[in-house]
């Protein structure tokens, strides 16, 4: 069953996250890559964008080994190791996972994008920072993501913090908003110091 399988990775997030002192929403990159020197994981950036790919797995005679493009942003970056590294605990028989769109197994690339999603802000403590801001089941504004995400200064993006909101009922698939994040960001905060330097 899917569910169960879905259900026993976020298990497996938390008790990896647990096992090397992770606490809270934010995950750094360091601490991920501290993970992969730990399991003997060689990780490599590549410099050269590809339209659909951001991470590779390997797991071959030349040893384990992660690429990712290197010059995503922090919370891509972040998910996407968190993402492969999924990968290398669940998935290393299948030696080579690339994640390009429906080039391996729809439920592994899902898996590891819900691994991913609890390493990064498990789903108890989003709960509980929705429930500090006084939020309801189903009534999850947009500010709501934007003042959680400034709040505990989580490393998970707003289009994986959206779609937490709606797997927990927090707001209803599709209410809110799939991009703008950043304008509404400085609607709400107003505009940070670099930017206002630069006018």
């Amino acid at each position: 069953m899917s569910f169960q399988y879905y259900e026993e990775l976020k298990q497996l997030a938390r008790a990896v996250r647990q096992q090397n002192g992770i606490d809270g929403p934010r995950v750094l990159k360091s601490q991920i890559k501290k993970i992969y020197k730990d399991l003997n994981i060689v990780l490599d950036y590549w410099p050269h964008p590809l339209k659909t790919l951001r991470g590779v797995y390997f797991n071959d005679s030349n040893g384990v080994s992660i690429m990712i493009y290197k010059n995503l942003p922090e919370d891509p970056m972040v998910f996407t190791m968190a993402h492969e590294l999924k990968h290398h605990l669940v998935d290393s028989a299948e030696g080579l996972v690339n994640c390009i769109n429906g080039n391996i197994n729809r439920k592994i690339e899902i898996g590891a994008e819900v691994f991913a999603a609890e390493f990064l802000f498990p789903e108890a403590d989003f709960i509980q920072a929705m429930s500090k801001m006084g939020v309801m089941e189903g009534c999850c504004s947009a500010e709501a993501i934007v003042r959680v995400k400034r709040e505990t200064k989580t490393t998970l993006s707003y289009a994986g913090l959206v779609k937490k909101a709606e797997w927990l009922k927090f707001a209803a698939k599709g209410i809110l908003p799939r991009s703008g994040w950043k304008k509404l960001e400085e609607e709400i905060y107003g505009v940070p110091f670099y930017k206002r330097r630069k006018n």
